[in-house]
């Protein structure tokens, strides 16, 4: 029973941290969104930063969001060759806009957005 019980609080546990994370990503974005357009006029060309673990998979899943936008797209691997930064700067037309294609990203395993 007590076995029971502690499987039933740890399963309580992670639901509370799934919902914690997805207010917290919310929250956010919300944020930023207020942010952009209080500070920005749009179109603007607007630049991404992103750490991504150096598999050719993922930064090309990376590539893949921006595609056919016209992006600029800079990598530079780590010194110990682990991770690659993506650098990419693409006019983009809304808060909403950048808010999408940092939420498209977030999918990629291991992806840090700065």
């Amino acid at each position: 029973m007590k076995v029971l019980k502690e499987a039933v609080s740890l399963q309580l546990t992670k639901k509370k941290e799934r919902m914690s994370t997805k207010n917290d990503s919310q929250a956010f974005y919300a944020k930023l969104k207020t942010q952009l357009e209080e500070t920005t006029q749009f179109p603007t060309l607007y630049m991404y930063k992103f750490i991504v673990p150096s598999s050719e998979s993922k930064i090309q899943q990376v590539h893949k969001v921006f595609d056919n936008m016209g992006a600029v797209i800079d990598t530079k691997q780590s010194s110990k060759g682990t991770y690659t930064s993506v650098t990419i700067t693409v006019n983009m037309e809304s808060a909403d806009a950048i808010i999408a294609k940092y939420k498209e990203v977030s999918v990629v395993e291991g992806i840090i957005s700065l």
